[in-house]
């Protein structure tokens, strides 16, 4: 028993001094990127991200001892440190953000908080929804419609970004039941109204895919979901040009659909 016990902890320790020696790597340009950041040139900025992606082909190939949990979500927390700094972003965009989102989905595809950051990451900011729906469909391989605690989230980001970003209403369609059923074997009031909307959305495309009031509901999600004000202008701006009102309510946003679809 004792053995056992080492050897976790051994196992751990290499974990943590395998992260600790990438993350070494990259203490440098991380002190240089919090005293220089508004200065940084855009050579020096894509130098960081070489460096960036060096570290993230390590952490790809390096042993886990079982703790690819840990790696997944010490890389999820650099994800948001790169994401949320906006003076860089504005230099080089967003197109490395799907090189976090191929190892955290790698080591932990039931990490489903990742599933959310990589389609706004990567579909809405980065315009890359091709890379989104790819590693979306290679880690949903790896879900039930109860493990993780309400999966069909996933189904349903997959559904957004193949509909609006993608445009292939009939792919959408397939994620969108998938997310109705998922959802239907829950009893929390949550998970019935995520099945109840997904399933009017499938209808909606089953009778014309290129339904506005489908494209509408789906924006409408995307609203509810996001966290930052860029997002949540361009969901409005969306919703409004397919011809609904966007509507601010002390419950939240209320949308009011046009007459037509």
């Amino acid at each position: 028993m004792f053995a056992l016990y080492r050897q976790t902890i051994g196992a751990y320790l290499t974990v943590c001094l395998c992260m600790l020696g990438v993350g070494l790597m990259q203490y440098p340009q991380l002190q240089k990127l919090l005293s220089n950041r508004e200065t940084s040139s855009l050579e020096t900025l894509e130098g960081e991200i070489k460096a960036e992606k060096v570290r993230l082909n390590l952490l790809k190939q390096m042993p886990s001892f079982g703790y690819d949990n840990l790696i997944a979500d010490w890389v999820y927390i650099n994800f948001l440190q790169y994401f949320g700094d906006d003076e860089a972003r504005r230099k080089t965009g967003y197109s490395f953000s799907p090189e976090y989102f191929e190892v955290i989905l790698g080591r932990d595809p039931r990490f489903l908080a990742a599933y959310l950051g990589l389609s706004t990451s990567t579909s809405l900011y980065a315009g890359l929804p091709e890379r989104s729906v790819d590693l979306m469909e290679q880690s949903l391989q790896f879900l039930s419609p109860k493990v993780p605690e309400k999966s069909y989230y996933a189904w349903r980001y997959k559904g957004i970004d193949e509909l609006l970003f993608l445009g292939d209403s009939q792919a959408a369609k397939q994620s969108f039941i998938k997310t109705a059923d998922w959802a239907s074997k829950s009893s929390d009031e949550d998970s019935k109204l995520i099945a109840y909307i997904s399933q009017k959305t499938t209808e909606f495309l089953n009778r014309n895919p290129d339904s506005k009031i489908a494209r509408i509901s789906t924006w409408a999600m995307v609203l509810n979901n996001v966290i930052d004000e860029k997002s949540r202008k361009r969901a409005i701006r969306e919703i409004e040009a397919l011809g609904a009102k966007v509507v601010s309510t002390p419950e939240g946003n209320k949308i009011i659909m046009p007459g037509k679809d």
